[in-house]
């Protein structure tokens, strides 16, 4: 058969191509929309889509500034030196539309601050008009957050566990009662029970032992299956393999009442021992794979050579079993540290990340936008533990699929 001009093969492999270039945008559009969000300041999130940035901003309240005040102010607000909309302390003073419409109900020299445009006679249409106009004020002053395109706001916020009607940084700075009586607007606001920045130090706590334990008892277990003769392997092996299809949920509520009794309820100990329990069938399945496809001529010559069962396991199987190991510690790190269900039942007293993005979200609805930050922050380990296995993840998952 003669083979295919370069035109079509590209035209045969065009249908995989455009497959593989649309499961990408499906999968990066929604992440890259999130991880925008999670940058953009609080107000801009409740009022306009991620896909804005893209398009040209326009300063809201740059009409009605121009409108009332530029004519004595200035463009830029300096043209007064004694009333300069540019300083910060100034505009400061006027945080909000009620307090600048009381300074401008009073007269100067005589006069109503504003003559030509008049303010509106009534209120509530007064303040309409000044609220862009603080907004823009706070701009040219440099105080005004909403303004900024990009902030780290939102994750201040989910580190430290805010809740609050502005955003943590900004509380701290004017001195806000309510923050300060919760907050002392120091680093060790990042130890806060109700922020990430705890929940991350128990998310590692209880990732780390659940990860190595299974790891470490499924070598073992795996190399007695492999390699050691002892009556009733075969039998015993398969029900390990069976026990992967026991499902999780039905044991929280009979483990939860046994934690109770023995004392293990909210403990790191108690969480250990049930990921232990639940990665050791697959462990164990994935690892004797493994181990029993080693070459059996090196294997039998170091037990020639008068060497032990301890010795052969330490000295050669678990270096050549590096790949299985890495593989595995992927899969149980990931599961462990997304785990939402067996942490909320097991260490409520101690929320782990997955848990405490969950309880970020105001009763009502409200403080949603710091969620994006919050996710972000969740899965920044689980992508350096990827990264700097993934050189033996696909040697890994074809652990004792082929023999040679």
């Amino acid at each position: 058969m003669r083979p295919l001009s370069g035109l079509n093969r590209f035209f045969r492999q065009l249908p995989t191509h455009l497959a593989l270039v649309t499961m990408c945008v499906l999968w990066m559009v929604p992440t890259l929309g999130l991880f925008i969000t999670s940058l953009r300041p609080r107000e801009a999130v409740r009022t306009s889509g991620w896909w804005t940035i893209f398009r040209p901003q326009i300063q809201e309240g740059r009409a009605e500034y121009t409108t009332y005040c530029a004519s004595c102010h200035g463009a830029d607000g300096d043209a007064i030196a004694a009333a300069d909309l540019s300083d910060p302390a100034l505009v400061s003073a006027y945080p909000r539309s009620n307090r600048l419409l009381t300074m401008l109900r009073q007269e100067i020299d005589g006069g109503p601050h504003l003559i030509d445009p008049p303010l509106p006679e009534d209120t509530n249409e007064a303040l309409a008009v000044l609220s862009p106009i603080v907004t823009y004020t706070q701009t040219l002053a440099g105080i005004n957050p909403e303004a900024k395109l990009f902030t780290l706001r939102n994750y201040a916020d989910a580190l430290v566990g805010y809740k609050g009607s502005q955003d943590y940084l900004t509380d701290c700075e004017q001195g806000v009662s309510s923050t300060l009586a919760k907050f002392r607007c120091d680093p060790g606001d990042l130890l806060n029970p109700e922020g990430m920045g705890r929940a991350f130090l128990n998310t590692l706590m209880v990732a780390i032992p659940s990860t190595i334990l299974p790891i470490v008892f499924a070598a073992l277990a795996a190399y007695a299956f492999a390699w050691m003769d002892f009556k009733g392997r075969q039998w015993i092996f398969a029900i390990l393999v069976g026990l992967q299809i026991v499902p999780l949920q039905m044991t929280l509520v009979p483990i939860a009442r046994l934690y109770v009794q023995i004392g293990l309820a909210s403990t790191f100990l108690g969480i250990w021992l049930f990921h232990t329990g639940f990665g050791l069938p697959y462990a164990i399945y994935l690892m004797r794979n493994f181990i029993g496809g080693l070459p059996r001529e090196i294997l039998e010559s170091a037990y020639l050579d008068g060497a032990n069962h301890w010795t052969v396991f330490s000295r050669l199987v678990m270096p050549l079993t590096l790949p299985a190991i890495a593989s595995l510690g992927i899969f149980q790190f990931l599961w462990v540290w997304n785990d939402f269900l067996v942490a909320k039942v097991f260490l409520s007293a101690r929320p782990v990340l997955t848990v405490q993005v969950t309880n970020l979200i105001d009763p009502r609805g409200a403080n949603w936008h710091i969620l994006t930050g919050a996710a972000f922050l969740s899965f920044i380990i689980p992508m350096i533990v990827f990264f700097a296995f993934q050189r033996y993840f696909v040697r890994g998952l074809l652990a004792g699929s082929v023999k040679g």
